[in-house]
């Protein structure tokens, strides 16, 4: 859902973007208090036996060493991160939004297993924009790149052990015996002679005491939480309808909006008749406001949803679009088609000469469409402004960066701003925009909605057709390659054009980010792991369509490219898909082999007859620094595909949870699943989106799932992401199955049989 940074280049790549957020936590960090004075704050709750993590952005109150200020960062200290009540209930709080890939359960697990806790006592809730709450990595408050626990890992396991150690020094002292003699046992603490205390007695007499710097961490032979199967903390709570989400904001008094967007991104209003709606029962105010992309809109604030849309369906508004760019798909792919005969810079450049001489070629086009993000969960947010303060409600992806722009909006100073973090209903990239739009837009309306005399709070929400027509897509592509090779399928020369908008152009990533012209978000996943000289030009044309990371990022489109000419080329040599990519791989790549083996294993390919009319689909992809590999079984039924069976084989490392890598896994298939259907793309003429809802834009249905099975590779190593990595593989071994079927490989997605 974001560039694929290596961490060293994380804090370099978002230096611009983090002035904001690191001006928030600055402003929003207290000085360091002496123990006593934070504990007499601490006592004001009036809770009896309050435990760690009543005030978390008093972080910095405790202190290693007396009342020395610690070397602790705020991402670093027990009391932003666990709280302990009086009944041994431990309460963890998460850094990153949860909107589905099951962080409210993992990050508990990790820190639980330090912490050495009773699982069947361990609860979540959310952060906030609080500086504890920034990616220890990143710098800033950031959920997405598939980094929640590939970043948090070492974190939340220090945050443990620093807060078990805590708790045996205040068992120690209370015992009056030394700290070595005592052990921990699920949120007990045991002494040598049969004395033990639990977590809660202890919690208020530990808080007092200084945070130790160095922890020793377990072992991962030791884990008994980590890497075993677990229930998520939230399931219980969505299966029954009860999880409450940021649409679900309720506050006193608060009212509702809707808003009228410009038809073409980026118009803005000419004429505007709002006397029919103004007389909408329940409609309180009818404001013109700025919008996203420059344009102008129309917002209908009224006392619940559905009186603010039969108010916005009875403006007249005309549009002014005569200085902006109304897009065609159509025109737009003939653009893209003669940008990709014309030189450009370039990401690799290896001789061509071979492709000459080559004994065989190869030549193909690839055609990838606009996407939406359709999360099921629309855009929603909700804003409370009083004097000198402002309180958001929202599932939002950078809680930091939002709240430094709904501060610029409302004309506050960030430390003034306050963000409530909800739990969201999918996102996949969309709740994380370098320019906050609809966070912006909401406080826009609150903004005009106070001046209009309306003091009260108010959520903005998108109807699903304001989310699929809204903008911010995953960019259309065009994909050109020209391909020379031998008898045994060594790649000799390969001559490839990508021609696409730059994700991060016009964003704090350019100027890390694109190197020579060439955004590398675009070319991620091309050529590596296989060794073949390639010659990769790269086009970025400007186009009037808001444009944003999708879920895997690159991956979607150049994953596919990589894995059907390969098998494209194994095909025209007569070789096993697999055998092919295993002799590609070499001994460089062992976790590729590792996880394609796996899947082959798990599947029965090769070994199993399928029925009549099915065939075999192979493809493996690293991204977010996790390798997937499919085995897939299809068919074509009626003239559509259909996918029947799909094996994944996962290397993520140590899986920390190992039923959320293969929920993510199950979700990421069928998302790239979506990319095949027909009806799966997002079409403009004359500069408006053709798409608004589920009847045009079509995401998988439960019959369009397949069956599927998950393996992971045993590792005890540190994990890596896994939000991501089960998408981009699922469609190139789709679409190679159904190329053995019908003996015409699949260029464009989505799929077109006929």
């Amino acid at each position: 859902m974001l560039p694929n940074l290596a961490p060293s280049d994380m804090p370099r790549a978002l230096q611009h973007m983090l002035e904001r957020d690191r001006a928030t936590a600055t402003a929003a960090t207290p000085a360091t208090l002496p123990r006593r004075s934070f504990l007499k704050l601490t006592g004001l709750t009036g809770i009896s036996g309050l435990a760690l993590g009543a005030f978390p952005h008093l972080a910095n109150a405790q202190s290693a060493k007396g009342d020395a200020p610690s070397a602790l960062k705020p991402t670093q200290q027990p009391s932003a991160f666990v709280q302990i009540a009086p009944n041994g209930e431990v309460t963890v709080t998460i850094n990153r939004l949860e909107f589905g890939q099951g962080v409210q359960t993992g990050l508990p697990m990790i820190l639980a297993e330090e912490l050495d806790a009773d699982w069947s006592l361990v609860r979540s809730r959310n952060g906030s924009s609080d500086p504890a709450y920034a990616d220890p990595v990143a710098g800033m408050h950031l959920t997405g790149g598939s980094q929640s626990i590939k970043n948090s890992f070492t974190q939340y396991r220090e945050l443990g052990a620093r807060a078990r150690a805590m708790l045996l020094s205040a068992a120690a002292a209370r015992w009056n015996v030394d700290v070595a003699s005592l052990r921990t046992q699920a949120g007990v603490v045991l002494g040598p002679d049969g004395r033990k205390l639990g977590y809660g007695e202890l919690a208020g007499a530990a808080m007092a005491l200084p945070v130790p710097e160095t922890v020793t961490l377990k072992a991962p032979k030791d884990f008994r939480i980590i890497g075993k199967p677990t229930t998520r903390l939230d399931a219980r709570a969505k299966s029954s309808g009860r999880q409450s989400f940021g649409i679900d904001t309720r506050l006193p008094g608060q009212l509702t909006a809707v808003v009228a967007h410009p038809p073409v991104f980026g118009a803005r209003l000419s004429t505007v008749d709002d006397s029919a709606a103004r007389a909408i029962p329940g409609v309180k105010a009818v404001l013109r406001i700025p919008v996203d992309q420059g344009g102008e809109g129309i917002a209908v604030v009224a006392d619940g949803y559905w009186p603010a849309k039969l108010g916005r369906d009875a403006l007249k508004l005309q549009w002014d679009t005569s200085a902006v760019e109304k897009v065609d798909s159509e025109k737009l792919l003939a653009q893209y088609r003669e940008l990709a005969t014309q030189p450009g810079p370039r990401a690799f450049d290896a001789d061509m000469g071979p492709l000459t001489t080559a004994p065989l070629k190869l030549e193909a086009e690839f055609i990838f469409p606009y996407l939406a993000h359709a999360p099921m969960e629309p855009l929603n947010c909700t804003v409370q402004v009083s004097d000198g303060r402002a309180e958001l409600w929202v599932g939002s992806q950078c809680p930091g960066l939002d709240a430094a722009a709904a501060a610029g909006v409302l004309g506050l100073k960030p430390e003034q701003v306050t963000m409530h973090v909800q739990m969201a209903g999918g996102g996949f990239g969309r709740r994380f925009v370098g320019t906050s739009d609809y966070v912006v837009e909401a406080c826009q309306i609150a903004k005009a909605a106070r001046a209009a005399g309306l003091d009260v709070p108010v959520r903005l929400l998108w109807s699903r057709e304001d989310d699929i027509k809204g903008g911010y897509y995953r960019p259309m592509h065009l994909h050109r390659a020209r391909i020379g090779f031998d008898q045994k399928g060594n790649v000799l020369a390969w001559d490839h054009v990508v021609v696409g908008q730059s994700i991060l152009a016009g964003t704090v990533f350019e100027q890390y980010q694109v190197k020579n012209g060439i955004d590398v978000t675009a070319t991620e996943g091309l050529r590596d792991p296989y060794p073949v000289p390639m010659r990769l030009t790269v086009h970025h044309p400007k186009v009037n369509v808001p444009v944003l990371w999708w879920r895997s990022v690159g991956s979607t489109h150049t994953a596919y490219v990589m894995e059907t000419l390969l098998d494209e080329i194994a095909r025209k040599t007569k070789q096993d898909p697999v055998a092919y990519r295993m002799r590609l791989f070499g001994d460089k790549h062992p976790r590729h082999r590792a996880a394609l083996q796996l899947a082959v294993d798990k599947s029965g390919y090769g070994k199993k007859q399928l029925p009549s009319g099915r065939a075999w689909g192979v493809a493996v992809h690293e991204s977010f620094s996790t390798v997937v590999a499919y085995v897939v079984e299809a068919s074509v039924r009626d003239g559509q595909p259909v996918l029947h069976r799909a094996t994944a084989g996962v290397h993520c490392n140590l899986a920390v949870n190992p039923r959320s890598v293969e929920a993510q896994v199950q979700g990421a298939a069928l998302m790239g699943l979506s990319m095949c259907l027909p009806g799966a793309a997002i079409t403009l003429k004359d500069g408006e989106v053709q798409q608004s809802n589920f009847g045009d834009f079509v995401v998988p249905r439960i019959t369009d799932m397949p069956q599927i099975a998950v393996h992971v590779v045993p590792s005890a190593d540190a994990p890596t992401g896994m939000g991501e990595p089960g998408l981009p593989a699922l469609a190139p071994a789709f679409a190679n199955a159904l190329a053995r079927l019908t003996g015409k490989p699949l260029r464009e997605m989505p799929f077109k049989l006929a």
